[in-house]
């Protein structure tokens, strides 16, 4: 008997039909002698919507809030789910993220986790329970429900999966492995049978959706089998393992990243210690910076340009507006229409002429 745990997408239970097909996996699995943990995403665009309702009655909403309004989409799938595997014959309980003992930080919207008490959900197995579980969510030490940030349902399944010690963590998606690039816009597109968690975590870091990055990291740092794979096609997935045979093959993936803006602060002292200043206050609201650009100096002064994610845009534009005076710049510029293009392989370490190649 083996422990799996399987994570589906929002587009894996995005309906009816892909409930049925949901059900089917899991409980193929659990009739064939294993235990099974399942954890879910919202369906389908439910996340966006529920955003979209939050911004039309205020512009910045707390994230406080935010999480409540966000956190309720998994728990709702994970219900539907949880009444077709009952329907199907099976012993199912559903919980929610806190139910499961996923304990985070107070960094709403982007929380981490600290621990996970496994006492409910190993319960409820030694009750020959399928467990389904809310991703995406947890709770802090106050008591409020917080969430992981996008893609956290991959983060949820991966620490459930090392808390439990699983043999497996299944990733199930709309598409059958990782590919070199996003096969639904580049037709020639191959997919990997394997690839490294380094790999992995640059192409989740830059913008590949297929895993997010953070559950790579937890992944890689506690060896979690792990392996993606499609709900909707039986064929075999990408697994993503520690040490892969590299040799020869200069790049893994390519990337595209749309969801960021670049925030420039223009004219700033060009002195040391203001860049700190600028990114302390970044940094404070828990906002991601990625990359970061500094002008030469002219005149004594210098700007300053780094990216992030669109959804950290507004708050991120505010927090320097109110501190200009302090920072010591003549304005803020937001620039909505950028990419970001990132090539990812091993080999490239020891070839040279890779990046007149992507030019």
């Amino acid at each position: 008997m083996a422990l799996i745990v399987m994570k589906f997408g929002g587009s894996s239970v995005a309906n009816t039909e892909r409930i049925a097909n949901a059900t089917r996996i899991i409980t193929d699995s659990y009739k064939s002698g294993n235990e099974v943990v399942v954890i879910v995403s919202a369906q389908g665009d439910t996340t966006d919507e529920l955003i979209e309702k939050a911004h039309g009655i205020g512009t910045r909403p707390s994230k406080r809030e935010m999480d409540m309004l966000l956190s309720s989409g998994e728990q709702i799938s994970s219900a539907l789910l949880a009444i077709a595997i009952e329907q199907a014959g099976f012993k199912v309980v559903s919980l929610t993220g806190w139910q499961a003992g996923i304990r985070t930080s107070s960094a709403y919207s982007q929380a981490r986790v600290r621990k996970i008490d496994t006492i409910r959900i190993r319960k409820e197995l030694d009750s020959n329970s399928i467990v389904v579980v809310a991703g995406f969510q947890g709770v802090n030490d106050e008591g409020d429900i917080t969430t992981l940030g996008r893609g956290g349902s991959d983060t949820s399944a991966v620490a459930v999966a090392a808390a439990l010690r699983a043999d497996r963590c299944i990733i199930y998606t709309d598409v059958d492995g990782v590919y070199t690039a996003d096969p639904r816009k580049i037709k020639t597109a191959q997919k990997l049978s394997e690839i490294s968690f380094d790999e992995m975590l640059e192409l989740a870091s830059l913008g590949a959706q297929v895993l997010q990055n953070r559950s790579v990291e937890l992944a890689k740092k506690y060896n979690v089998n792990l392996e993606v794979k499609s709900s909707i096609t039986d064929v075999e997935g990408t697994l993503v393992k520690e040490v892969i045979d590299v040799e020869g093959m200069l790049i893994r993936g390519i990337t595209k990243d749309e969801n960021i803006v670049a925030v420039s602060v223009l004219e700033v002292p060009d002195i040391p210690g203001v860049a700190f200043k600028i990114f302390s206050l970044v940094g404070q609201r828990n906002i991601n910076v990625d990359i970061i650009l500094q002008s030469e100096g002219r005149d004594g002064l210098q700007d300053i340009t780094f990216t992030v994610s669109k959804l950290d845009s507004e708050m991120t534009r505010a927090i320097l507006e109110e501190n200009l005076s302090t920072i010591g710049g003549r304005s803020i510029k937001i620039d909505n229409s950028v990419a970001k293009v990132s090539i990812v392989g091993s080999g490239m370490q020891s070839n040279s002429g890779v990046a007149s190649r992507m030019f």
